[in-house]
This record gives C-alpha cells, structure tokens and sequence, in this order.
C-alpha cells in the first residue's frame, strides 16, 4: 500500500472516529477494502455539484439573472418548481433502466455531464437573448437540467449504498454540504464585492460558465469510483414497472408514512423565495442583497452540515423532526415581527439572518431524509423506494409550486404561515416513523 494511501485511509479513519478494525456494515468485504477511496471521491465530486447548484440556485442567481435579461415575471415563477420536480417526475420511469447495470456510477457521469451543458447553455442564452425569447430557453435548459439531475439522484443514493457503510453515511453528507459551504461563502463574498461596481450581465453569465464547469470536473471524479456489480433484478418494461412499484405506497406502511411525512418537510424548500420576495419589498433590490443571502446560505451550510450529519448517522428520524420545527417556528417569528414589530421589517439584516436560520434547517431537512431513505432499504429496494418517493414528490411540487401564484391573491407573510403550519405537521408526523439505524 502505498504511502498516499496509507494516508488517505488515516483521514477517512480519523474523519469516522475508527479507532479499531473499519467497521463496513451493509456492504460487503470487498468494497469495503475500497471504503476509503471513495469516501473521498464521493466527497469532492458531491462538493464540486453541490457549490454548482448554489451558483446556478433558481431562488437566488437564475432569479437574479432572468430579470436582468427582461424575461416574463411569470416564467420567473415556474424556475423553482421545474428545476426540483421535473428531477423527481420521471424517476419512477427510468428507474427500470438504471436496475439493469449492475455498475451504475456511469448513470452518474452521464447526468452530471447533460447538467454542465445545460448550465452552460443558461449562460449563453444570458450572454444573446433577452425578453420573452431568453425566458423560454432559460426554461428548456432548466428542463433538460432537471431530467439530468433525475439520473443523478437515483444512482447517487444506489453508488452510495453500495460503496459507503451504514453510519458513515450521514457524515460523508455532512462533511460534503460543510466544505460547499466554505466555497459558498467565498463566492457570496466574491458577489458582494463585485457588487460595488456597476455589473452588466456578462458577470452573472461567467458565473453561470463557472458553475457549469463544476459538473464537468465532477463527472471525471465520479468516473473514479470503485464500484463493483450489484443486482440487476427488475429490469421489465418501463411504464407497467412504474404502475407496478407504486403499489409500494399501498402495501409498505413505513414507506408510505416516509413519503407523506418528506411531503410535509417541502417547506423548508418552498419557503426559501418568500424571504427574498419579502427582502425585496421592505429593504429594496439593490444587487449586494444577492451576496447577501448567498453568504447566509454558505455560513448555515459550515456550521450546520456536520452536526446534522452525525445527529443522522444516530437517528435521522430525529433530524426531520427537530429541522422541521426550526423552520416552522422561524416562519411564524418572523410574521410575527413584520405584524406587530413594524418598525424592524426594513431592517437589511432581519431577512439574511432569518434566510441564514432557515439554511441551517433545510439542511437538516435534506440529510436527515436522504439518510433515512438509504438505511431504510438495500439493493433494488432502494432504488424501487427513492424513485417512487421522488415521482410522488414532483407531483406534489408542482401542486404546490402554484402557491406562487396566490402571492397577488394573499400576502407574502400569509403564504410563509401556511408552509410553517404544514411544517409542524410534518414534524409531528416525522416522531411516528420507526428508527431505521
């Protein structure tokens, strides 16, 4: 073994609290050999996509940037719900296919590489098109981004139940999302300084160039990964499959309950443009506001990440329930100061602070379920769950995507009340899951 080796599998040791024999639970001797290795290289291609769709996020930097070009408030609306259900909708169609390699990292590299050419068409369509014209190509790259990311997701959770032992799960996540976090951070500083100067839209499409290229080099990482055969039952025509696995939500109680529970939590996700809407109206849309939340975000992502992470790798059922109620509890505090403390709603570090507090929550959202999924299920099991999970959740994101739409019917403030209510439910519903660790 060599001595770069040695040394890599003394940081993955030591990142793990392994201070006997590596423990390799739910996968076999043989990957477990390669745990180390992969460890990493999950880590920094995870690391590179993750700064990537904070750089082309759709509630901050598409938003931002299809303004700047004078495209249609209302195609504006329709870039958060396409870009996170058209990932889920046709998961539970192509799944049947990924089931079919018994190697599915591949699945992964081919996804990641269609997210760089779409994120790169983004900004050229920024760079030549303005109106109603670069509105609609926007949207075609989102799209076909969104059905890119749908590959991903499912061999993501596959590759890593495959390659990473149960209980080091969580902390890979939260060791991933925590060094996003710092790069975050540093780009946000990057945007608040360029905001100083009088930028046109040529900054935010090297932007867009730059998150593009983040996908380019994670697909090479990925390709890295030691992966070894695993099981290819299952790979029956597409569609009957689909009918078929949805029948999981009728006859599998725990994994109905997970989905209606992960239903609920969509409002630490759905909450996030309202803050923004609410900055814009009471402090202004001044361009240093991106910098702003992009910071916010990058700061929740470092402190935040890693605490989850380990609180997951012990009882990620837990996670839900205690993010969920941070983010239910913060909606309501901060209706609560925009009614009956006026005087503080145009304070410009009452919306980054309250968006910097729902960060830490969402992610605690997103790990504590994706932990859960993955150590509920093994093999094709897993596959069968997290498409039909994510197929219901697109459904369900387009339903409730259109809540944008009541912003001119009732208030903002209305808006982010509803989402915290259905948050506590989505807590209290979390504490009758059973614990899967």
């Amino acid at each position: 073994m060599t001595s770069k080796n040695t040394n890599l599998e003394q940081l993955y040791d030591y990142l793990n609290d392994e201070e006997d024999a590596r423990t390799c639970k739910a996968i076999d001797e043989e990957a477990c050999k390669e745990t180390p290795d992969n460890y990493f290289l999950l880590l920094v291609s995870n690391m590179l996509t993750s700064l990537g769709d904070t750089l082309s996020n759709p509630k901050t930097v598409l938003t931002w940037i299809m303004s700047f070009v004078n495209a249609p408030v209302m195609l504006i609306s329709f870039i958060v719900p396409i870009r996170e259900s058209g990932s889920m909708l046709p998961q539970l169609f192509i799944a049947h296919y990924i089931r079919k390699k018994p190697v599915r990292k591949y699945v992964w590299v081919l996804g990641s590489l269609i997210q760089f050419l779409a994120v790169a068409g983004i900004g050229l369509v920024a760079l030549f098109f303005e109106g109603l014209a670069a509105g609609w190509l926007i949207i075609g790259c989102l799209i076909l981004f969104s059905l890119a990311r749908g590959l991903c997701s499912i061999a993501f959770k596959d590759v890593l139940g495959k390659t990473i032992p149960k209980q080091k799960r969580g902390k890979l996540k939260g060791y991933t999302a925590s060094i996003s976090g710092v790069l975050v951070l540093l780009a946000g500083l990057y945007i608040l300084y360029k905001s100083q100067d009088d930028v046109g839209i040529e900054f935010y499409s090297y932007l867009i160039f730059f998150a593009a290229s983040l996908w380019l080099i994670a697909a090479f990482v990925y390709a890295n990964i030691k992966e070894f055969p695993g099981e290819t039952e299952g790979g029956n025509n597409g569609l009957a499959e689909a009918w078929k696995k949805i029948g999981i939500l009728k006859t599998d109680n725990q994994f109905r309950n997970f989905v209606i529970t992960r239903s609920l939590l969509l409002c630490s996700a759905l909450t996030a443009p309202y803050y923004v809407l609410l900055a814009q109206r009471y402090v202004g849309k001044e361009a240093y506001l991106l910098g702003f939340f992009v910071i916010a975000n990058g700061i929740a992502s470092i402190i935040s990440a890693p605490v989850w992470g380990k609180m997951a790798d012990k009882s990620s059922r837990k996670v839900m329930t205690y993010s969920a109620l941070i983010t239910s509890g913060l909606g309501l505090l901060v209706i609560a100061i925009i009614i009956f403390l006026p005087a503080f709603k145009d304070k410009i570090w009452l919306y980054p602070v309250a968006f910097f507090i729902l960060g830490i929550a969402h992610q605690g959202v997103r790990l504590g379920r994706k932990t859960y999924i993955v150590d509920m299920a093994e093999g094709n099991q897993r596959t069968d769950y997290v498409a039909v999970s994510n197929t219901v959740i697109g459904i369900i994101l387009l339903i409730t995507g259109g809540v944008s739409a009541l912003a001119s019917l009732i208030s903002v403030e209305g808006i982010i009340a509803v989402l915290s209510i259905l948050g506590i439910f989505g807590a209290i519903k979390s504490t009758t899951l059973p614990e899967v660790e």
